[in-house]
């Protein structure tokens, strides 16, 4: 614990004739109040605990001051409640509130405190392949793939309809000379290239890449496990893979209907698709020019490439003049899908099925700018990995607490960010005695009632 000391009195501008002071004399305060409910929302799906079991602890467990499943909850509600780097951890560690919640009270070595500091986190980061003298904490990656699928399939009371696999690749620069790092032309940095995998608000991988690949690299083995983890739940149930472009070649769309998967592909446009929906494109630009307004035309057709297609396949196009848009006006986009005309007509396949991948981006935004998925400033990728699974499992557990907690509220749809902000980050006294540990928050929070019905559907 921190030092007790005589606080020394701060005077500011007084208020009539009462004079208006400060000090750091208030004990033990927490800014994080909100650390409660992650860690009930953990206790209601069960995750830390089975994160820890995809690691190995190679240290001797009589000098262990800090167990395995406090490390991880640690890292990972640390991320959640907006402390990005290790070095946070330093003053993270005297927490009153983020402590109990771990389930640690007391240091368990004079002079320690409740929590870890950063440079046994970093150890942790830094987990080698074998166990070496300085790092002896190893985890297995494909148990922790593994278990992003198993939380999503726990969260349905019951099998659904069907499931979309929203997939994408996104940037993220680096931050130095570090191991991976590659320049790409179309991000126009120097930067990692992860892939995502989510299917609604559910993150169920995210994988670490080099930069010096297409963005489909290893899209199919992710979709492969992935798919497989859910049909040995569910084995009828009806899987599409949606996605742009970048995925919309023969050997996802092959893959896809070997195995009784459904695909909405964005496709690239070039002159041949462009010609073939003339008609259309002409039609909506004469009624974009009687109207003044954006006009669309829809078609529908078999198509087949010149020599990367091994068969032909459903093309949906969006002929689209928009005034004012470009130097022509013109607008044509395209999608390449397996669902047939039965299931759904162009307009609807593309406005309904394709058009709602474009959520997911908003998905990746809040792992990256709220929860830090892009602070892989590492050396080595295999530590750039482990953050970005880190980050990802702090976005689980937020996704969690707002499916459980929050639904029907007024942040049953907020970002991470916004839950953070207005329900983590909460102030409160703690105070302590032999019977109970009590968190005594300000009468006047604004989001006391969600916060209180959030308690009641998580613990009670």
């Amino acid at each position: 614990m921190h030092t007790d000391c005589n606080a020394r009195s701060m005077r500011f501008a007084p208020l009539g004739r009462r004079e208006v002071t400060a000090d750091f004399a208030g004990g033990a305060i927490t800014s994080d109040a909100g650390a409660l409910l992650l860690g009930a929302t953990d206790r209601a799906i069960g995750m830390i605990d089975r994160f820890a079991a995809c690691f190995t602890d190679g240290r001797k467990s009589a000098k262990v001051v800090h167990d395995l499943p406090t490390l991880l909850g640690q890292r990972v509600f640390g991320i959640a409640l907006g402390y990005e780097d290790v070095a946070d951890h330093d003053e993270v560690r005297h927490d009153p509130a983020l402590a109990p919640v771990l389930g640690r009270l007391e240091a368990r070595r004079p002079g320690c405190a409740p929590l870890a500091g950063k440079s046994t986190l970093n150890r942790l980061e830094h987990a080698p392949e074998l166990n070496s003298r300085y790092h002896r904490i190893a985890y297995d990656p494909e148990a922790i793939q593994n278990l992003f699928v198993d939380l999503f399939l726990e969260s349905f009371a019951k099998r659904p309809k069907r499931i979309v696999l929203d997939v994408d690749a996104t940037d993220d620069p680096v931050h130095g000379n570090q191991e991976g790092r590659f320049f790409h032309g179309f991000y126009d940095c120097h930067c990692y290239l992860p892939l995502y995998i989510f299917s609604g608000p559910h993150l169920l991988a995210a994988m670490l890449r080099k930069a010096n690949q297409h963005a489909s690299a290893g899209a199919v083995d992710e979709i492969d496990r992935i798919v497989a983890r859910i049909r040995q739940r569910w084995p009828r149930v009806k899987i599409v893979v949606r996605g742009d472009s970048a995925f919309a070649h023969d050997e996802m769309m092959s893959w896809c209907e070997r195995n009784r998967v459904d695909y909405v592909l964005g496709l690239a446009r070039n002159p041949r698709l462009v010609e073939r929906i003339h008609l259309q494109q002409a039609q909506a630009e004469d009624a974009a020019e009687r109207t003044g307004q954006t006009a669309r035309r829809f078609a529908d057709f078999s198509w087949r490439t010149r020599t990367s297609w091994r068969r032909r396949r459903r093309v949906v196009a969006k002929a689209e003049h928009m005034p004012g848009y470009g130097e022509r006006g013109a607008n044509p986009r395209f999608v390449v899908t397996s669902l047939s005309l039965e299931e759904a007509d162009a307009r609807t396949l593309y406005e309904a099925h394709y058009c709602a991948r474009g959520d997911m981006e908003n998905r990746i935004k809040e792992a990256q700018l709220d929860l830090f998925a892009d602070r892989t400033s590492a050396a080595s990728m295999r530590a750039n990995q482990l953050r970005l699974w880190f980050a990802s499992m702090a976005y689980v557990l937020i996704t969690a607490l707002r499916r459980i907690g929050l639904a029907h509220t007024r942040l049953a749809k907020a970002t991470c960010g916004t839950i953070r902000l207005k329900l983590l980050k909460i102030g409160a006294q703690v105070r302590r005695s032999a019977r109970r540990v009590r968190v005594a928050m300000a009468s006047a929070c604004a989001y006391r009632n969600e916060f209180e019905l959030a308690h009641i559907r998580l613990c009670v």
